[in-house]
């Protein structure tokens, strides 16, 4: 599943190691909708947790 670019500017910060708050905060939006979006992000990379949808975000070079 491709990602939005939205979802590409979450796992960027889940990359940086920010929490869903700080990346709330970072983007001006509630941390109910990054944790919607963390959410969608591990379903669409078909990973198990956040640190496996990060590492497959890098294989896949949607970050850098």
């Amino acid at each position: 599943g491709d990602l939005t670019l939205r979802e590409i500017e979450v796992v960027d910060l889940m990359y940086q190691g920010l929490k869903n708050t700080e990346i709330a905060d970072r983007l001006s939006i509630s941390p109910r909708t990054v944790e919607a979006h963390v959410s969608n992000i591990i379903s669409k990379l078909g990973a198990q947790s956040r640190t496996e949808a990060v590492r497959i975000a890098v294989q896949k070079n949607l970050i850098k």
